[in-house]
Parts: structure tokens; C-alpha cells; sequence
């Protein structure tokens, strides 16, 4: 199992944060969202987007160069910055 909170070294409390805002978003307990995306599993939160929605993130998952060019933005980096507790 991969726990994204140890690989990726993200802030625990900023984590769960996260968790929280996203789980009250879609109507999913955090602790089972957290379960699932640990998992590599996205079904709650799939189930909560729009079918468009919801395609859209199948394709990005499935397309590492997608994925690379996204993460690759600089407000992904910022925002991975400030989740990690990183410097500038």
C-alpha cells in the first residue's frame, strides 16, 4: 500500500485538512476517502463529479505526461510547497 502521507512527505495536520475540506465536498467520511486514495482507489470521489468531471480525471490518471505537465505547473508546485511545509 502506498501512504501518500509518508511518500510524499505532506504536513500530517495540512493533510487532513485537506482530507476533511475535500470530504465534506463530496459527502464522504474523511477516514474512507483517506482508505480509498491510499488504495490508488478514486471511487468516492468519482462517484461524487459529473460524468465529464469524472472522465476528464480518468484520462489525466491514465496519462503519466498529463499527469508530469500538471504537476509541472507553478500553482501545483505552490500549492505541494505549501502542503509540505516547504521553503522557497
Amino acid at each position: 500500500m502506498n501512504n501518500f502521507n509518508n511518500a510524499n512527505k505532506i504536513d500530517p495536520q495540512k493533510l487532513n485538512g485537506l482530507l476533511n475540506a475535500v470530504s465534506k465536498k463530496i459527502g464522504v467520511p474523511a477516514d474512507k476517502l483517506r482508505s480509498e486514495l491510499e488504495a490508488g482507489k478514486f471511487d468516492s470521489a468519482l462517484s461524487a463529479m459529473s460524468g465529464s468531471d469524472a472522465a476528464k480525471f480518468r484520462q489525466a490518471v491514465n496519462n503519466p505526461k498529463l499527469i508530469e505537465k500538471m504537476m509541472s505547473a507553478p500553482q501545483a508546485k505552490a500549492l505541494y510547497k505549501k502542503l509540505s511545509g516547504e521553503k522557497e
